[in-house]
Parts: C-alpha cells; sequence; structure tokens
C-alpha cells in the first residue's frame, strides 16, 4: 500500500535518519551473493537500492553494470532502467548523483550520459511510503537505516505502520525496507541487505519471518557482530542476509565472522556460497556450514554456531516437539494476578478453604525439590469461570476491601473486577508436574507431585504419557540446553530468559524408543540433579555421539 509522503515533514540532518556506511569489501560480498555479477547481462535486469546513502553500493553496482554492458556488446544508453537508488535525505541524492556521473565519466562515458544515466537512476523519495512495484525488479540490495520507529516523527511513524504490514509493536524501520524490497522482487530474484540481526528473533520481527516462509528463500545469513563492516563505528549486531523469491527448498548458508573477518575472508564466503552443498568450515576468522533446511514460520529463529544451528535444524526435522499431542504433553505458564499483594497470602483462614491454592514460586524450587513457602493463591475461579461473590462470603468481603485498586486494573475493565489476569486451571494443582523458572543459568526442570500451583515467573509442563523424572531427565540435558540457549535471549548477568514458545521447541526423542535401564538411569539423573550423566545418557537417544561448540 503506497501512502503519499507530500504532506510529511522528512528529517534533514543525516544522523537522525539512522544512517551508517558500510565499507567497500562488504558491498562486494553481498552484491557477489546476490549474483549481480558481470557475467550476467545486467543492462537488460533491474537492481535497487532503497537507501543509497552517499553512494557505497551505487558505485559498485555502476561499475559491474559498465562491464556487463562491454561483455555483452550492450550500449550503456539501454540501462537507463537498470538502476533504480533512493534516498530521503536530498544531501545523500546530491552525493550519490555526484559519485555517478564521476564513475561513468571516469570510465569514459561523455558527460552528457553520464548526467542522464545519474538523473535517471537516482532520485530523492521515501522507499517506504513510494513503494516500487511488485515482482518488477531482480535485486534489491543495500544497507537500511536502523532507527526505531518511534524515534520517526508521529505523521511519518504512523504513515509507515499504514505502508508496512509487518512493521508491528515497537519494530525498527528497516523491517519495512525488507517487506517492499521482498515484495518487489520478480520470481527467482534476490534480496542482499546488511541490517541488524534482532528481527530475526524479537516479536516485532514475527509478521516479517511469517511473510518470509511464506514465499521466499533464505540463502545466507553471515552474523558479523564485533566485525569493522562500517565506515563508523555501529553499537549493532549486523547481519548479511540474502532472500531468493522462490520456495525454500534447501537450507542456507549459515556464517558466523569473528572481528577479524575481512576482505580475504568474506572472497571465501562468496565462494562457499556458490556451492549447493558445503561442509562445516572452521577457519580462524569464520565458521560456516550449509543447513539441511530453515526454520519455518512466525516463531524467532535460532542463533549460535553455524554447527548448533545445522544440528538443531536437523533434530526439529526429525523428532516431535516437548508439546505433543500424541503423548499428551503440555506447557503452559502459571498464574498472573495483576495484584500479587492482594491474591498471594499466607493466612489459611482468610478466605474460604476451597478458593485458597497452594502457590509455587521460584524461590520454592531454587534446591531442585518444592519446598513449599507457605504462600496461597487466592483464587477467584472455579470449572466454569469466575466464582459467583455471593456464594462465598468470606471471599467476598475480603476482596471487596480492594475492590478499588482491583477495578483500575487493565484486566478489569470488562467490569470483572475480581478477576485474575490468567484464569487458574482447574485441577492443575493436583497434575504430576515439572517446573521451570522463568530465569535461570540454565534450564532447571524440578518435579511437583501435585501439591501446588505455578505462580506466573513458573512455566510448567504435564504429560498423559511421559514418566516426568524420566523427562525431567532429558530437560535436565545439554541437548535441552541447546534449544533454550539458540531461542532464548541471554540477560545481564549470564541469566536465560525462558518463555513457554522457547521451550515447546525442544525436541524430544520417541517416547517409546527409551530403553528401561536408560529410563531408570534417567530418573536417577534427574533425581541427583546430574546434568552430566543426563547429557550423557541423552546423547545417544538423539544419535550423537556430542554437541557441537
Amino acid at each position: 500500500m503506497a501512502v503519499s509522503p507530500s504532506a510529511i515533514q522528512a528529517p534533514e540532518h543525516v544522523q537522525e535518519h539512522g544512517e551508517v556506511f558500510t565499507r567497500r569489501w562488504v558491498v562486494d560480498l553481498i552484491l557477489d551473493l546476490v549474483g549481480y555479477s558481470a557475467d550476467r547481462d545486467l543492462v537488460g535486469m533491474r537492481a535497487i537500492e532503497p537507501a543509497c546513502g552517499s553512494g557505497a553500493f551505487l558505485v559498485a553496482m555502476i561499475e559491474r553494470l559498465m562491464d556487463s554492458s562491454r561483455r555483452h556488446g550492450r550500449d550503456l544508453r539501454e540501462a537507463y532502467g537498470a538502476l533504480a537508488a533512493i534516498d530521503l535525505v536530498p544531501r545523500n541524492v546530491g552525493l550519490s548523483q555526484a559519485m555517478a556521473r564521476e564513475t561513468l565519466h571516469s570510465a569514459g562515458v561523455r558527460r552528457n550520459v553520464a548526467q542522464e544515466l545519474a538523473d535517471a537512476w537516482i532520485r530523492q523519495g521515501d522507499f517506504l511510503l513510494e513503494p516500487p512495484t511488485e515482482h518488477s525488479t531482480d535485486f534489491v540490495v543495500g544497507n537500511p537505516p536502523y532507527v526505531r520507529l518511534e524515534a520517526v516523527p508521529r505523521d511519518r511513524s504512523e504513515a509507515y505502520r499504514m505502508a508496512c504490514q509487518t512493521m508491528g509493536g515497537r519494530a525498527d524501520v528497516y523491517i519495512g525496507f525488507y517487506e517492499h524490497g521482498l515484495r518487489a522482487l520478480r520470481d527467482g530474484g534476490v534480496l542482499g541487505f546488511i541490517c541488524a540481526d534482532r528481527w530475526m528473533r524479537n516479536g516485532y520481527g514475527a509478521r516479517l519471518r511469517a511473510m518470509v516462509s511464506g514465499g521466499w528463500a533464505v540463502e545466507t545469513v553471515i552474523s558479523m557482530t564485533g566485525v569493522d563492516a562500517f565506515e563508523d563505528e555501529v553499537d549493532a549486531y549486523p547481519a548479511i542476509t540474502t532472500f531468493r523469491r522462490e520456495p525454500q527448498a534447501n537450507g542456507p548458508l549459515v556464517v558466523e565472522a569473528s572481528p577479524s573477518f575481512g576482505p580475504s575472508e568474506a572472497s571465501e564466503v562468496g565462494a562457499l556460497a556458490a556451492k549447493s552443498t558445503a561442509d562445516h568450515v572452521h577457519k580462524p576468522a569464520f565458521r560456516g556450514a550449509r543447513l539441511g533446511t530453515w526454520f519455518s514460520g512466525s516463531a524467532g529463529w535460532p542463533h549460535g554456531s553455524p554447527d548448533r544451528l545445522a544440528l538443531i535444524a536437523d533434530l526439529e526435522a526429525r523428532y516431535p516437539s516437548l508439546e505433543d499431542e500424541t503423548t499428551g504433553t503440555k506447557v503452559g505458564i502459571g498464574v498472573a494476578t495483576g495484584a500479587d499483594r492482594v491474591f498471594i497470602t499466607e493466612n489459611p483462614e482468610l478466605v474460604e478453604p476451597e478458593r485458597l491454592l497452594p502457590l509455587a514460586l521460584p524461590r520454592d524450587i531454587a534446591s531442585g525439590e518444592v519446598q513449599w513457602s507457605g504462600k496461597y493463591l487466592v483464587n477467584p475461579w472455579n470449572a466454569d469461570g469466575l466464582v459467583a461473590l455471593e456464594e462465598w462470603p468470606r471471599l467476598s468481603e475480603y476482596l471487596s476491601q480492594h475492590r478499588e485498586l482491583l477495578a483500575k486494573r487493565h484486566t478489569a475493565k470488562s467490569g470483572r473486577w475480581h478477576k485474575t489476569i490468567d484464569r487458574v486451571i482447574e485441577g492443575l494443582v493436583d497434575c504430576e508436574k515439572l517446573y521451570l523458572p522463568d530465569f535461570k543459568e540454565a534450564i532447571f526442570p524440578v518435579r511437583d507431585s501435585g501439591r501446588t500451583y505455578p505462580h506466573h515467573n513458573l512455566y510448567w509442563v504435564t504429560s498423559d504419557k511421559w514418566d516426568l523424572r524420566v523427562l525431567g531427565g532429558l530437560l535436565l540435558s545439554d541437548v535441552a540446553g541447546l534449544f533454550i540457549e539458540a531461542y532464548s535471549v541471554r540477560m545481564r548477568g549470564g541469566y536465560l530468559r525462558f518463555q513457554a514458545q522457547y521451550l515447546r521447541r525442544i525436541r524430544v526423542p520417541d517416547i517409546d524408543a527409551i530403553e528401561a535401564e536408560t529410563a531408570t538411569a534417567l530418573v536417577y539423573a534427574f533425581d541427583r540433579r546430574d546434568r552430566q550423566e543426563a547429557t550423557r545418557l541423552a546423547l545417544p537417544l538423539y544419535g550423537l555421539e556430542s554437541l557441537p561448540d
């Protein structure tokens, strides 16, 4: 959807526009990866640079276009439609046009022709509000601006949200560049960007990830954290990604570059990408591997070394998820009340006994066993929904004392002022289950025999078929940790932040393939909190001898 930018104020200062200029060897690597090379008839193709800045990509593209025209006997005056470069900042447009004219003239192109081509190729505009026609180009390349949407003037940010379906939540502006760039590709066309990698895992990238998996193949993912890829120092986690407009048939080349990665290593990676298969490559400045498949849907993409990503992709293809209908295994989170000081108590006489549930908190499981602290949840729910307060006079009297506070909560806006944010699941308190805290250095499953209900800082796992101590042994292992470390975020202090969606990504072996002796040993390892032994037992169940670094 195109939105007219005519009435929207554009930022004038370059730094306000989130610009970071790319080194030439990085530009050449991206152009190689997308196939923008002189051995192809580039005059007869079309390439777009959606945020041209001072011309870093544009100059390299013009040089390759001129080389291609000579090789294929094409007149460069046929190439008026071969390039399209856009920038929001007028000063950048002037710089890029000057660079284009000088590049052309230095190669022998007459000044009048150079002027005409530069004017035809480069214009001022807003790529997000004036996107190219869908299915109209063969290449989209560049380094989109990196700026948070809330830093953009309100009228413009609202227009961006209207124009870009994938730009939800607290998205960065570059999300829209990916969306419009991908849509502009013809069948078989390729997009190559160097950009922050946050969208691959964060919630605001979910719509874009879903869009990609719906019609574009991920071909290359190169993590560039710490690499000197830009003209100025950048406080970000950049990655080079390339996408082709075709269904995902095979997996991408995944590369993890170290800070010493430079031009010579870029040439090696370009050569690797040209191969349809690539063994696991370990070099001093980078590690790389071609995966057998990639990750689909809106869920966050995992992160880690190429060897680990290859293993995760393989395990996800071969083994069932932890949450699985065939074993009746479910994953959930405990109750959020929205008013803990009202709904949590130590007084067993506060309300009717039937309206109190023993509540498990993260500190109750710190030892590896549930050691209940004596906290209760005041429970306003039953199997049918919220209880009728008139049927529970002590509960009614107690909650009514706090009605003003409870009614102010967002969850109470519907008029149901005495509800907790989450509904209490009937019968969960009596179920055997595993608890996992929401913040921990490593995955830490603890068994509850059916005595407590989890607080919202605890995740729970129940199952109809699994012996939960056997499953607990598997979850204690480093194999389960492999998934958590790849999908979750490690917070300050080294703690992993767990979420139900990450736990559901864990793969488990076929329950019927675990022999009785191994199951008994897993129980023993779980009871003793022996992660090393649990890992030793789990590895062969996945057909593994060890885990990669």
